[in-house]
């Protein structure tokens, strides 16, 4: 397998890297906290008009058509300046299912997103294991009833649409396009100024052309919680590269006892702890992408290596680099803070690591 970036994805690297650091440097990024908005309107923006925001959409609505690969390539850059946008909720959560599954009325809603004038999300956990929604659809006339409660969706009050995995009666499961204004919302607790939400459906009847892909055969969903679960590792890599790289550089220039701190052997052996927890999420985060992308059949098995590399190892090697700061590290005007806020978000929204080891064991299981 080849790791490489093609040339494409070297080029949307590039740009989306050059104007984050830019959009969302650290003075921006205080700024913004300040205002307590939900997300920073500014960077969403520029992001659209960069054409960012259309790699996974659609041609006929103005996209680039990419896939999981080159979304992995934009959310690892968002991660690497946790720039505040709802690049992974939208993106992530609902147009690339959209635009995979979609009809053509359908694909047509992604229209707005490409110019940044929209916000998607999707519904994705549930209380409990992931994997199985307990939402249910029922079928009424020519549409369907809902009954779901769905827990720390992002930026579910900002959304237009919502994206709501639901078992329907007698069938398989169906994603339902929901509008926002028909759900019950609830804010949530959050480690980041991300806003997540209990989004709860009692008895909301959509139409027909609600169903995803007018299937709920399971497609959908299968490909939902696979761009749920490669978006948050995505960002997770991205955060804890940036983390690193801001602590080997105040290592090299912080000193004690007349040397540099990465002069010291316990020091040095800690910052590469840092190091073997990034690559191998890297790993796992490249090899899930392409094969969601491909489309082979060990994806999710990938992709949980992934969460759980996510959610515990990186986890703890961002305490790592918080102790290498010493009393900086937990100073909220010092950048440190942001991606460890950030790292154990993505991790409680990919629901913890024994969730994912959980995962692993029924996978293994079914191959045995």
């Amino acid at each position: 397998m080849d790791f490489n970036l093609d040339e494409t994805q070297q080029e949307l690297q590039g740009l989306a890297a050059d104007l984050l650091k830019r959009e969302a440097a650290p003075d921006r990024l205080e700024a913004f906290e300040r205002t307590g908005a939900p997300y920073d309107a500014a960077v969403w923006k520029a992001l659209a008009q960069a054409g960012l925001l259309g790699v996974v959409l659609p041609e006929e609505v103005g996209g680039a058509g990419l896939g999981p690969v080159e979304l992995t390539v934009i959310l690892r850059q968002v991660g690497a300046h946790v720039a505040p946008v709802p690049a992974y909720a939208s993106l992530a959560l609902a147009a690339l299912p959209i635009a995979r599954h979609g009809t053509g009325e359908q694909r047509a809603l992604l229209a707005p997103l490409n110019e940044g004038d929209a916000i998607l999300t999707g519904a994705y956990r549930e209380v409990g294991p992931g994997g199985d929604p307990r939402a249910t659809a029922r079928r009424d006339g020519d549409g369907y009833v809902l009954d779901a409660v769905k827990t720390f969706v992002p930026y579910a009050g900002q959304a237009s649409l919502i994206l709501v995995p639901a078992r329907v009666e007698g069938e398989g499961v169906g994603v339902f396009l929901v509008e926002q204004v028909a759900a019950e919302i609830t804010p949530q607790p959050s480690a980041t100024t991300e806003p997540l939400s209990r989004v709860a459906l009692t008895g909301v009847r959509v139409g027909a052309g609600a169903l995803l892909g007018g299937a709920a055969d399971g497609a959908a969903w299968d490909t939902l919680r696979r761009c749920a679960v490669a978006g948050a590792v995505a960002l997770a890599s991205g955060v804890i590269e940036s983390a690193l790289d801001l602590t080997a550089e105040y290592v090299r220039t912080r000193e004690q006892f007349d040397r540099p701190l990465a002069q010291f052997q316990a020091v040095t052996m800690n910052v590469g702890d840092v190091y073997i927890a990034k690559r191998a999420l890297d790993v796992a985060v490249w090899a899930g992408a392409w094969r969601l992308a491909e489309g082979w059949p060990d994806v999710d098995e990938t992709l949980a290596i992934a969460a759980f590399n996510a959610a515990d190892p990186v986890v703890r090697a961002l305490y790592t680099c918080q102790h290498l700061h010493g009393g900086i590290g937990l100073d909220v005007t010092y950048p440190l803070h942001r991606y460890f806020a950030w790292a154990k978000q993505i991790g409680h929204l990919l629901g913890g690591p024994e969730d994912q080891l959980d995962t692993l064991g029924a996978l293994v299981a079914q191959e045995a």
